[in-house]
Parts: C-alpha cells; structure tokens; sequence
C-alpha cells in the first residue's frame, strides 16, 4: 500500500506557508504535514535536522524537500529510517546552485536586503515568474516580513557553503526530482549533479518558475500523487 503521509520541508523562508495552494491541489487520501523552522533565529542544516527529527511521522511516510531544504532532508534520508517510503525534491541541489553573475552579488548578501520589501522585478525574475497572480505576490512579502533579515542572510549562506553529495550517496529511497524549466536560480546543472550519484532518480519538468509549487500547484501535486502511488 502507498504512504498515505507527506512530509513538506519549506524553501528559504522556512514558514511553510507558501504551500498552501499545493496542499490545496492535493488529494484527501495524502495527509499532508509541514515542517517550519524559527523565524528569528538561524539553525545550520545539522541543527535542524536535529529539531526535525523530533516531527518525523511514525507511519510510513515520503519526504518533499523544496529547494532550501533539499541538504536537510538528504542529511535525514541518509540515516536509513524504516519507515521513510520516497524523497521528492523540488528544484533542489546538493552543492551551491548560485553560479554566473549571481555570484558576484555574494558581498551585498547582508541583511539590510531583507529589511525592504523586494519590488516586483525582482520578485517576478527570480522567485513567482512573469504575470504571477498578485495573490501570490502579497503572500510572498508578507511571509518574508515575518522572518528575521539576519536569519535570510544565514540561510542564504548556508546554501552557498553546502555540499549534500555524501548524504546523496548513502540515500536508498526512490527519488523524483521536480524541476522547474524556467528556474533563475537553481539552474539545471543541479539536478545533472544529482543524476551523477543516483542515476535512478526520476525527472520531471513543469514549466514555471522557481516557486514551482506555488504558480504550478496542479501539476505538482499530480506528479507527486502519481510517484507516491508507485512506491
């Protein structure tokens, strides 16, 4: 019988209230629970790990990882736990996705940048995408009011300096990676890196941005039912 329990690990802002249109989209059959992280104070990917071991489901369950939270959630899967069914990771890496010109913008990564609402052209390229409903864009700047600018920049750093690749080998579980075609920032040589070590992991791409489970929660939430009723 397939797991009937779906755990969401948040992306960058750690709430876990941008989910709410893909949990939306998902079927009763799959109980959907969410992990959120302190908002005003920064925990590494180990520490958090520790903390997240205290909410993993005692039934069997599949873990959904967004962007962020992919280290975490290879950190918890290379544990082996019995009861752990599947992982799905949504436009996610296991070492620094920012590459390019972005990274020239390492030195301004400070927390007065979170200290300001971002403006829409930033919010459209790299996060929600062209014409994205204003909906999403509100729910975007509120739940970014609502975390510490410290605790963005130490996220963000976190990202920068991770490395999942060993967590990646040990992993045993079968993978589906969504990816989303029009990502700014976690471009596709991310998920060729995790190819490279688990050759079995099964692709699927959505076109939209980013925030794919926001914009394409339809789609998302089908491809994951389907994977999780082949487990």
């Amino acid at each position: 019988m397939a797991p009937k329990t779906l755990l969401l690990l948040p992306g960058l802002d750690g709430t876990g209230n941008l989910f709410t249109n893909f949990v939306s989209a998902l079927p009763p059959t799959l109980n959907a629970r969410i992990i959120k992280y302190p908002a005003d104070h920064f925990l590494s990917y180990t520490e958090l790990l520790n903390e997240l071991r205290e909410s993993i489901p005692t039934e069997p369950f599949v873990a959904l990882a967004e962007s962020f939270s992919t280290p975490l959630v290879l950190k918890l899967a290379a544990t082996r736990l019995p009861n752990l069914a599947g992982l799905i990771i949504c436009a996610g890496f296991i070492t620094n996705p920012v590459s390019g010109w972005l990274l020239s913008m390492k030195p301004l990564v400070r927390p007065f940048v979170f200290r300001v609402s971002p403006p829409d052209l930033v919010l459209d390229y790299f996060l929600i995408g062209a014409r994205a409903p204003r909906e999403l864009r509100e729910a975007v700047r509120h739940t970014l009011r609502h975390v510490s600018p410290q605790v963005m920049v130490s996220r963000i750093r976190a990202v920068m300096d991770c490395d999942a690749r060993d967590e990646l080998a040990r992993v045993s579980v079968p993978m589906l990676y969504l990816q989303a075609e029009h990502d700014r920032l976690v471009k596709k040589r991310s998920f060729e890196e995790i190819r490279k070590l688990k050759g079995d992991v099964t692709l699927a791409s959505i076109s939209g941005p980013h925030f794919l489970l926001q914009r394409e929660a339809p789609k998302a939430a089908d491809l994951v039912v389907q994977f999780v009723s082949t487990l």
